[in-house]
């Protein structure tokens, strides 16, 4: 059986913002930046992937599928541009999705990722 390795444990929210299994690594609930732009959310978002990618040795390269939560839907183009700046080509599969977050008015962005490595 694998070990299964758990970061960024949060008590009071019940969850792990990573867990790592085999050769995957599933992260949740990437969020950084709240109240600013929709472009340094996003930018903050994958900054805080990258951080926690780098615990298991991983980088943005290694992502290979993404779940991108955002309040207006039509913020697509933004994250594409911060996608072709960040993850040097090697892009993931993805999904956008539009909803209405429990934040009362600042969270603008978050993401959900696997990566394999």
């Amino acid at each position: 059986m694998e070990k299964i390795r758990r970061y960024d444990i949060n008590e009071e929210w019940a969850h792990s913002g990573m867990i790592q299994v085999g050769g995957f690594c599933f992260l949740n609930y990437c969020v950084r930046n709240t109240g600013g732009t929709i472009e340094e959310q996003i930018e903050g978002a994958f900054d805080e992937m990258e951080e926690r990618l780098a615990l298991a040795g991983l980088t943005l390269e290694n992502v290979v599928q993404m779940n991108c939560l955002f309040k207006n839907i039509w913020d697509i183009p933004v994250m594409k541009k911060v996608i072709k700046r960040k993850f040097n080509g090697k892009y993931p599969a993805r999904k956008s999705i539009q909803t209405e977050f429990a934040d009362p008015g600042n969270l603008l962005f978050q993401v959900d990722a696997i990566a394999y490595g």
